[in-house]
């Protein structure tokens, strides 16, 4: 592997000086792009894109021609390990992720097991094919769900829902609910290490639906998981430390908790203030966020605006670390000349704070 021409990224996670703030995209890689459309038409569906190494090295690279962003993220799904369990995942046109086969008895709770890693060689080979094709210029993020957003969508059949399945489950039967939360914790584990052996060089968790649930519950079925799979997780790979990132969607309530759980970066979403989760935090960690993803289409004076805004809150970076992000993943119907002025705009703005 060749060495790092710009770790500005993974300086940043780690809270060490940089000249700038490092900027990527959740979903950068995705069908805002022209040419990641025209690949996602070649390979006929979007697992037999994901599930081919070479088309998702390709699909992982394309935002990186376009844009001079710090960091590339595999372009895989946090939903390639319940696939990988025999749930049968599938995507519908217009309806996102299914489970044919949804978790929705004891008697399926009962037989889920921590899937053989070989069902998920495809992911690991493109991690490797990325990181040979990126030849240096940026570090590579590999990444997974977090075992609470899984149970949602394992349990619920599908995405979009008011989680009235696994709700029902968490009050009726705690039991199975952290049986399969564990099942997903050492799944997940598992998973992120052999990302890590195959050329990550930094992991995030997505908990995309942790912020559905009251404060107890949180804590007890999702933060509880994720601080389980960052302990037992190594964070160096032949010499060089691993940062991880945990994103918990809507939890801005929970900083504190999150602060200590074990990531080294907390991903934040747009309804928060960076300046107010570096109070809670402390600058125990670093921040990844937080531009509202609609700000996009707001054209030039307004991106350029919302930029000044965010790197403003977060303020003179000092001890701490940040890294500049969406709230959330970006929209498909985001214009690429809107992601260009982000670029820009970061890049003009951002050394007066560090």
């Amino acid at each position: 592997m060749s060495p790092l021409k710009n770790d500005l990224f993974l300086r940043a996670l780690l809270r060490q000086p940089v000249p700038r703030t490092p900027l990527w995209m959740m979903r950068q890689a995705g069908r805002y792009l022209e040419e990641y459309r025209r690949t996602r038409a070649q390979a006929g569906s979007f697992m037999a894109l994901a599930q081919n190494p070479e088309l998702a090295c390709e699909v992982t690279l394309q935002p990186l021609r376009r844009f001079a962003l710090d960091a590339a993220i595999l372009f895989s799904d946090i939903l390639t390990i319940p696939d990988a369990m025999g749930l049968g995942l599938q995507f519908v046109a217009g309806e996102g992720p299914q489970f044919e086969h949804p978790l929705q008895s004891e008697a399926a709770i009962r037989r889920l097991q921590v899937p053989d890693m070989a069902h998920l060689r495809y992911v690991f080979d493109a991690v490797s094919l990325v990181r040979r094709e990126l030849a240096g210029a940026v570090p590579l993020i590999g990444f997974a769900g977090s075992p609470f957003t899984l149970a949602c969508y394992m349990i619920e059949g599908a995405g979009g829902t008011d989680y009235r399945r696994i709700k029902t489950l968490m009050y009726q039967r705690p039991d199975l609910l952290h049986q399969v939360l564990d099942i997903n914790a050492r799944a997940v584990q598992v998973y992120l290490h052999e990302q890590i052996r195959a050329g990550a060089q930094a992991i995030m968790i997505f908990d995309s639906w942790g912020g559905v649930l009251a404060h107890g519950l949180f804590q007890e079925f999702s933060l509880n998981y994720m601080q389980r799979i960052l302990a037992g997780l190594p964070r160096e790979h032949e010499g060089q430390r691993i940062p991880a990132i945990v994103f918990t969607k809507g939890g801005g309530l929970w900083l504190e908790d999150l602060a200590r759980c074990g990531a080294d970066a907390l991903g934040v979403d747009w309804t928060v203030s960076l300046a107010r989760a570096r109070r809670c935090t402390g600058d125990a960690v670093a921040l990844q966020g937080n531009l509202d993803p609609m700000a996009l289409f707001g054209g030039e004076r307004a991106i350029r605006a919302e930029v000044d805004r965010v790197l403003s809150d977060f303020g003179a970076v000092a001890g701490g670390g940040h890294v500049f992000n969406l709230g959330h993943g970006i929209s498909q119907h985001t214009p690429p000349d809107a992601v260009s002025i982000l670029v820009d705009a970061v890049g003009q703005a951002s050394p007066a704070y560090h």
